[in-house]
């Protein structure tokens, strides 16, 4: 599925192709991207019984200095309905994007982020937060989970993601999208 435009508006039917995805492919595990909640809420309102679901939040500090985006109420919400909560350190980020603020560079985490941006935000953040996941031990190695991401709020993109750990990151796998927004096209140059 590709979406005309990339945003939360596709949020239901993202968690819908993820979900029907699962039990299609037999695929055990969603690790979805959410820092309030609400696009975990909408997957578990489609039913997940028998799925296990992983959110993974920003880093505490991500807005600011120790901020958490997700409330402790939303987080315990999800916690009593059995989702496991992630809150760590970006994978493609993290210590590199601090060195960038502070000197001015481009280190190699963030250049595997940008090339992953060739097939949209919603694809960088869905291998990320396989990795994370799977660097935390809330999913198995060497087996495919479905990941669900997007561009700021709400969920827009789904992946096959067969992850591996950040120390080895390059064997990280797409195996398949299963829905993204259409890219949005640089300005042509003025004539």
């Amino acid at each position: 599925m590709i979406f005309e435009r990339a945003g939360r508006h596709n949020t239901d039917e993202t968690v819908r192709i993820a979900l029907e995805a699962a039990r299609a492919r037999d695929i055990e595990h969603l690790v979805v991207a959410s820092n309030s909640g609400e696009t975990v809420r909408r997957l578990l309102a489609l039913g997940t019984g028998g799925l296990d679901v992983i959110c993974v939040t920003h880093h505490v500090g991500f807005r600011g200095p120790g901020e958490h985006d997700m409330e402790a109420a939303a987080r315990q919400k999800l916690l009593d309905r059995g989702v496991q909560v992630l809150t760590t350190t970006h994978a493609l980020a993290g210590i590199d994007r601090g060195l960038r603020n502070a000197f001015r560079g481009m280190y190699p985490p963030e250049i595997i982020a940008e090339a992953l941006r060739f097939l949209g935000q919603g694809v960088k953040v869905c291998v990320e937060i396989g990795i994370m996941a799977l660097d935390a031990g809330l999913v198995p190695h060497g087996r495919d989970v479905i990941a669900i991401g997007g561009h700021a709020r709400g969920a827009d993109t789904a992946c096959v993601i067969r992850p591996a750990h950040s120390n080895a990151v390059l064997d990280n796998r797409v195996m398949e999208i299963l829905c993204r927004p259409l890219p949005k096209l640089p300005k042509p140059p003025k004539s």
